[in-house]
């Protein structure tokens, strides 16, 4: 063998040795990884019971059932092991659930743990252990019925039982019901007492009640239907039974939707529980009305206590009060055995009924202004403008809540939504022009800022007036002419010019100033919300013609009722603007929206002229003076509703604000009403000869 090749063979034995030890190192290696990875990768008892538990709030019962060991699955099937802890964690709504498992525990004994979760009738808590037995590596567990709770055998149950609770009361100041438990008249049918063939019985009652034979029918096919059940098809109001039946043709073969029903043989008129709103018409646009949960409303509602069948408010003071009216369900979670006997009571959550409510309002008041303007578009605000108590808030026309509590058929709801006076508005949230009722407002403003004096006489100036040829074609027109244009006299006759020409001595910027300081601008304090009054459509009065305007109430000043009646109350305090509120209080003390509005001065004169509004002959309120037994002051206003100066063919709003005078402060009462189109119909005397009605039937 020559030498070179002998070093070859040496180099391959060389190389055949190294690659030898590194696969002895490499598979040294991969066996112990092989060990790590065992180590790190086995499973626990405490990671078994943690992954079942989890399972529970995914709902994922069959990969719960996976986990059981061999000898469990034999004695349980899979359908019945799903079917039974699914109607009970999903029947008690169990949420959040959490264990705690002490370490180092003997894995020769049963794993304890702590479960805790939430349902809903509160929190459930309890300590157990569970076997575990180690199949193909892995932990399983020993499944009994007691791991779903400790005290629950194989023929137990476990029950959930509510305890019904009740919508709190909405009252008026004097503890009349306003809203609260009453009862209406349920339709039903009694199938053992219908005729064998009925189907024109049923067509008949689908056409009455407005509803569908199908419906009829699927609620007599009901599972629970025996021949002498009830089976109700409508609730309805006594007011609707008595309302003359009309035929779907229009016609009107005569008596009444009540005598109709019971025609057919088998239905049935009783008594049934139901929120009740006794002043129908009159309080609908104030309280409002509830009706059942929708799903939105419910998703948005998650984990309050609601449910599908909860009664929620919609509007009015039902959806304001809402947190502070509904009840509260209670419920208890308990184990029972067979025969129905309670061994445990798991979880009890007591009812809570909803909180009754104390208005300030005073059902008389809101009842006759309802009743004297419920054919007109209106609104109403009466207060005591010395305490901030709202006696009555009124908007007409209006609904009845009740349609919304009983049903209301599509052609119902079709009639209130296209109606033209727009019934389901409620203008007494809104802002409107205020007319002259705004003139004692800028002369107390005039007299705080020192821009006019009470005995300065501003001259005549005709029925129409300019400040000179800038302002073009334009003139600010009034109806009177008299002697002496001073305040006192110009509230008197409601002088447009001469409140256009205080406007201008008081300037823009320094009205401006002062209606920000009467609250211009800003939310109303109060619970209900309002829109904010405006004096003007940009952030500042913008030209002379536009300052003049809003002298008398017009331009672009929009005013909510409410607002207005706070700015009057400024009157009877010295200058200090109240804070109306809602919510009865037994001897409240006031509080003022806003102090120092107008000087004492200034408010005692605008307070004094007032009287003279109604008690002079020549007072546009002069016809409040036949108020019997009350000295009544107050101001009118005619607000026009036009495209331009020369348009005819615009409308008016009517004002009366209207207050006693010489009566306790407890007793005093400021009532401001705004009617829409009075054009034609005698403007804001129309409102003033109202309320003198109104006035009189309240002594």
């Amino acid at each position: 063998m020559t030498k070179k090749k002998s070093k070859k063979r040496k180099r391959q034995q060389k190389k055949i040795i190294i690659t030898i030890a590194g696969v002895v190192i490499l598979v040294s290696a991969a066996a112990a990884g092989i060990l790590l990875y065992k180590k790190l990768t086995a499973q626990t008892r405490e990671q078994a019971i943690q992954e079942y538990m989890g399972y529970i709030e995914k709902k994922e019962y069959e990969k719960m059932y996976e986990l059981l060991d061999e000898g469990s699955k034999e004695t349980i099937s899979e359908e019945d092991f799903v079917t039974r802890n699914k109607n009970i964690y999903e029947g008690i709504e169990a949420s959040d659930i959490q264990l705690d498992i002490p370490e180092e525990q003997d894995k020769d004994q049963p794993l304890s743990y702590r479960v805790s979760m939430n349902t809903l009738a509160g929190e459930i808590t309890y300590d157990t252990d569970t076997f575990f037995e180690k199949e193909e590596g892995k932990w399983h567990l020993v499944w009994e019925d007691s791991v779903i709770f400790p005290e629950l055998g194989s023929e137990d149950k476990v029950r959930v039982s509510s305890v019904e609770a009740e919508r709190g009361s909405i009252y008026d100041r004097n503890d009349v019901l306003l809203a609260g438990k009453g009862t209406v008249e349920s339709v039903g049918l009694v199938p053992g007492k219908m005729n064998i063939q009925a189907e024109e019985d049923i067509k008949a009652l689908a056409e009455i009640l407005g509803t569908t034979e199908d419906s009829i029918q699927a609620k007599l096919d009901a599972s629970w239907v025996q021949d002498d059940s009830f089976v109700p098809l409508k609730n309805m109001t006594q007011e609707q039974l008595d309302q003359p039946y009309k035929a779907k043709d229009g016609s009107m073969p005569g008596g009444s939707i009540q005598d109709k029903l019971l025609e057919h043989a088998g239905v049935l008129i009783s008594k049934a529980d139901s929120r009740v709103y006794p002043y129908g018409e009159c309080t609908s646009h104030l309280l409002g009305y509830v009706q059942q949960i929708q799903a939105e409303e419910l998703e948005e509602r998650k984990g309050q206590g609601y449910n599908e069948q909860s009664i929620i408010g919609k509007s009015g003071l039902e959806k304001l009060y809402e947190e502070r009216l509904r009840e509260k369900k209670g419920y208890r979670i308990a184990i029972v055995d067979q025969q129905g006997e309670e061994k445990q009571a798991l979880a009890v959550k007591p009812a809570e009924d909803g909180e009754d409510i104390k208005l300030t309002i005073d059902i008389r008041w809101q009842q006759k202004l309802y009743e004297a303007y419920q054919e007109d578009k209106s609104c109403s605000v009466v207060m005591n403008p010395t305490s901030g108590e709202v006696l009555a808030l009124v908007s007409t026309p209006s609904y009845n809540a009740m349609d919304f509590i009983v049903g209301m058929s599509q052609e119902t709801w079709d009639v209130l939504n296209n109606d033209e006076n727009k019934p389901m508005y409620n203008r007494v949230r809104e802002t409107w022009a205020p007319g002259s009722s705004f003139k004692p407002i800028i002369g107390a403003i005039g007299l705080t800022t020192g821009a006019i004096t009470e005995d300065e006489d501003f001259g005549a100036s005709g029925l129409s007036w300019q400040k000179d040829e800038s302002w073009g074609n334009y003139k600010v027109t009034t109806l009177h002419t008299y002697d002496q244009a001073v305040l006192k006299n110009a509230l008197i006759y409601s002088d447009n010019i001469y409140f256009a020409k205080t406007a201008l001595k008081i300037g823009a910027d320094s009205l401006a100033k002062q209606l920000d300081k009467l609250g211009f601008g800003q939310d109303i304090p109060f619970d209900i919300g309002m829109t904010s009054s405006q004096y003007s459509n940009s952030e500042t009065i913008e030209s002379e013609i536009q300052l003049a305007d809003s002298g008398y109430g017009q331009g672009q000043i929009l005013v909510n009722p409410l607002h207005l009646a706070c700015m009057y109350s400024a009157f009877f305090n010295e200058g200090n603007m109240i804070a109306p509120y809602l919510e009865y209080e037994e001897g409240k003390a006031a509080s003022y929206w806003a102090e120092g509005v107008f000087t004492p001065e200034a408010a005692e004169t605008i307070y004094e002229d007032l009287k003279e509004v109604v008690s002079n002959p020549n007072g546009t309120g002069y016809a409040a003076s036949k108020v019997t037994g009350e000295v009544l002051a107050g101001k009118t206003g005619t607000a026009e509703i036009k495209a331009s100066q020369e348009d005819e063919n615009g409308t008016e709003l009517g004002w009366f604000a209207v207050y006693n005078t010489g009566v306790s402060d407890k007793d005093t009462v400021l009532m401001l009403n705004m009617v829409e189109d009075v054009k034609g119909r005698g403007g804001s005397g129309y409102v003033v000869n109202k309320d003198v009605e109104i006035w009189n039937q309240m002594q």
